[in-house]
């Protein structure tokens, strides 16, 4: 999302190396880094503050809107600012961090992840289904109750009917993920091939009389109810039109409903007034009244605006160069949220002079993944990642291949530094010594800094290399379709669900390589038969035993790492800051920041 959640670009967060703030706004030139890093500020900032907590606020009377929290703290409009809108508003296409945000308040699935504070390996739960079905016919059949009064934001109940045409629209408006998290339901692989008569026939059944929806697998799939909690299995009504919606925001059942949004300023959410809550953890009622979302605004401004009150929360994090000065005065209203994301650059395995292995392990081999940390903020919120699987995820394994001293078959417990001299070795091997390599990058935030750096390695390999910016809402797309021809694309993959499959079946296997196609997430356009038949075994065993199910993910993301189709870079923490007004347990690890669960302080009130 990832989603992955989605996919989403990052500004630099919170950066503490000795005790010293850093920048990640400086080019850099073109030698490489040593131990060292080359560029520091002068700034001291203690880490300490970014983990007080947020104050409690008093309670207060108010009026309570229909299907808003019967509680004194209801009321007032949430006012959020990003740099930029995410593109479109439909749930079943749209792939970028900031709408599946956005969205988990307006649309609901038969499963959900719990809108309230849960841990990183937390799974899907009831949302519109009453239970999770046991499954039938060997794990191939789900039958799943559907609660009664749940409407749309136009007063229609929703119904089993509009279940069937939902998960059909996922293949008629070619959904990003229908390959990979929907095509096992029967009739899917048809759907695929003709998208225009799918009728998921066989697969997805409606009755009206028991109010069930039935799902019938072509195999069993332990991730199942994880794959319908995804943004992509939102329920819509069934008149829903069968292609991408923009613009418009499609009806939702959440809490909350889009009522305006244009993509160069701003987007406007009011309360759904049909909304009754039916589970307090999978779609809570909402505090704020309203929620108002701006963009346009840079995170320089956004955290002076932040401070000042006059936005509440942004979507980026705090730029380095402003760390001091918020640690100093604003320690209170920062929250460090733990995320199951990696950063990485795809490298495409069908384009000099990646196409050949041993540039792309040279690659690795040689990046300084501490300039990386260090520009993403340090150690307090940055990891360096020598895999495409991030700590916390299921069949996670410590491990790097690409350190001095290591290797594919003998990786070392974790990455300490590069192996120049290795990697020059590799690249005169393969002979394409002095090509040409583009580095397409999102155009704001601190990717540009990692951009460099990149750049800056692959002149030290030999190669002449460039950087291309691409405005960020565009970028995620525009490094999938190959026809663009991108040879490094910068990017991010935050967890669809916590689990392995999530990370490197949907970035890595065959079926998620789409020639021609925006909706390509294998953006390195990997595809290698035997490491998907080594994750179809991984998926298979873990239906009776998670732990030996771990253990082939773990073999799975060493097999992909040998082939090296990515350049891992790091993992992250969400640093995130709020006004004054702002208090409340919001934060989760799919999510983030779960905007309904927001409470706003009234002027006057004390933190």
């Amino acid at each position: 999302m990832h989603r992955g959640f989605r996919s989403f670009f990052r500004t630099p967060s919170f950066s503490v190396d000795g005790g010293r703030a850093l920048s990640a706004s400086l080019p850099l030139k073109h030698q490489s880094f040593t131990s060292e890093v080359r560029i520091r500020r002068h700034a001291v900032f203690s880490v300490l503050a970014l983990w007080l907590a947020l104050a409690g606020s008093p309670l207060h009377a108010t009026i309570v809107a229909p299907g808003a929290p019967d509680s004194p703290e209801t009321g007032g409009i949430l006012r959020i600012t990003a740099e930029n809108s995410g593109g479109t508003l439909d749930p079943q296409i749209s792939y970028v961090h900031i709408t599946y945000q956005m969205e988990a308040i307006v649309y609901d699935g038969l499963t959900t992840f719990a809108k309230t504070p849960s841990k990183l390996s937390s799974h899907a739960i009831p949302d519109l289904a009453e239970a999770l079905p046991e499954p039938q016919d060997g794990g191939r059949t789900y039958v799943f109750h559907l609660r009664h009064g749940i409407h749309f934001s136009n007063g229609k109940e929703v119904t089993p009917d509009d279940v069937v045409a939902s998960m059909q629209r996922i293949f008629k408006v070619n959904s990003p993920t229908a390959g990979p998290y929907y095509s096992h339901i029967v009739g899917g692989e048809a759907c695929l091939k003709d998208t225009e008569h799918c009728t998921l026939k066989g697969g997805v059944e409606a009755d009206d009389r028991a109010w069930t929806v039935t799902f019938h697998l072509t195999h069993p799939d332990a991730e199942f109810f994880d794959r319908l909690a995804f943004q992509h299995a939102s329920i819509l009504p069934a008149d829903t039109p069968a292609h991408d919606t923009g613009n418009e925001a499609p009806l939702g059942t959440g809490p909350y409903r889009i009522v305006s949004y244009e993509p160069n300023s701003g987007l406007k959410m009011e309360r759904n007034p049909y909304f009754r809550q039916w589970d307090a953890v999978a779609q809570p009622a909402g505090y704020p009244d309203e929620i108002h979302y701006s963009f346009g605004l840079d995170p320089e401004a956004a955290v002076t605006a932040i401070e000042n009150n006059q936005y509440d929360w942004m979507l980026e994090s705090v730029p380095l160069d402003r760390q001091a000065e918020v640690g100093a005065r604003f320690s209170d209203r920062v929250k460090l949220i733990e995320q199951l994301v990696i950063y990485y650059a795809a490298l495409n395995v069908n384009l000099p002079p990646f196409n050949d292995l041993r540039v792309r392990q040279a690659l690795n081999y040689a990046l300084n993944r501490k300039a990386v940390v260090i520009y993403n903020g340090g150690p307090a919120v940055s990891t360096a990642a020598c895999q495409m699987l991030p700590t916390g995820a299921p069949g996670y394994e410590p491990g790097c291949a690409y350190t001095k001293g290591a290797s594919p078959e003998h990786p070392a417990p974790e990455w300490k530094e590069p192996d120049l001299a290795l990697a020059k070795k590799l690249v005169e091997e393969s002979g394409t010594k002095g090509q040409k390599v583009v580095i397409v990058t999102p155009g704001s935030g601190g990717s540009g800094a990692i951009a460099n750096e990149i750049r800056a390695t692959l002149v030290d390999l030999g190669y002449v290399a460039s950087v291309r910016p691409i405005t960020p809402v565009i970028e995620f797309s525009y490094i999938q379709n190959s026809d663009n021809k991108v040879q490094i694309g910068l990017t991010g993959w935050s967890a669809d669900y916590p689990s392995a499959s999530s990370f490197l079946r949907t970035l890595f296997s065959c079926a998620t390589f789409i020639p021609h196609s925006s909706n390509s997430i294998n953006a390195s356009q990997f595809c290698d038969p035997k490491l998907d038949a080594l994750m179809d075994r991984a998926a298979e065993v873990s239906l009776t035993d998670q732990k030996a199910g771990d253990a082939l993910w773990a073999e799975a993301s060493r097999a992909l790492m040998a082939q090296a189709p990515a350049l891992p870079l790091d993992q992250t923490r969400r640093v995130a800051l709020t006004s004054t007004r702002v208090h409340g347990e919001y934060d989760t690890p799919i999510y983030e920041a779960v905007f309904s669960q927001m409470k706003l302080r009234r002027a006057g009130d004390a933190p």
